[in-house]
């Protein structure tokens, strides 16, 4: 008959099995399982031998391995799931970073910003910092929506950058879809972005 320790580590294996390669999780994922104590020993014999890896404190990854280029870094998006999973908070793209999301810079930024309504914190990941930057409830009200994160872009394009090959390349990631939610947030941009986004959501000409 298997221990309270084997069951726990098999349901803990399970789940992290269950999500793909790159899957970041904190403890808290799994307190569901058991307790704080057994989860985080479940989680250090895993690491020791080479199923999750420990990105920093209390932060682990499902690493994802490339034959060619060794094991692969977490996604910054990843990293943030996990940390709106673990503090319950709502995060938002912001800046440079918001940019590369849409595909207005080829450039990732090794300093990636996020809108929060929690608290403020960073996290240092090799090379890669990620902040959690605390922000008013009007630039969190488009939060996980594409309009929040347009948003944010052009505030850090912008007016005087925003071309005809921004707006080009701001239409091919949007769909019909996004147009009702687009207009509605169009009270909680700038004006000068309101105008970019309702032109976003217009029939073509």
């Amino acid at each position: 008959m298997p221990t309270t320790t084997q069951t726990i580590d098999s349901q803990i294996r399970s789940r992290i099995y269950g999500h793909r390669r790159g899957w970041v999780f904190t403890p808290k994922h799994f307190q569901t399982l058991g307790g704080t104590a057994a989860v985080d020993s479940c989680l250090r014999r895993f690491k020791a031998a080479g199923v999750i890896r420990q990105l920093t404190r209390g932060l682990y990854d499902y690493p994802v391995n490339d034959p060619v280029l060794g094991t692969v870094a977490p996604s910054s998006d990843a990293i943030a799931r996990a940390l709106v999973a673990r503090d319950a908070i709502r995060i938002q793209p912001s800046g440079a970073y918001a940019a590369n999301v849409l595909g207005l810079s080829d450039q990732v930024p090794s300093r990636i910003v996020f809108l929060t309504d929690g608290p403020a914190r960073k996290v240092k990941i090799g090379k890669r910092e990620i902040i959690l930057q605390h922000t008013t409830p009007r630039n969190m009200a488009t939060a996980g929506r594409i309009s929040g994160t347009i948003i944010q872009a052009l505030r850090h394009l912008g007016q005087e950058q925003v071309d005809d090959q921004v707006i080009a390349v701001l239409h091919r990631r949007i769909t019909n879809a996004d147009h009702p939610a687009i207009r509605k947030d169009l009270v909680h941009a700038p004006a000068w972005i309101a105008d970019i986004l309702r032109q976003l959501t217009e029939p073509p000409q």
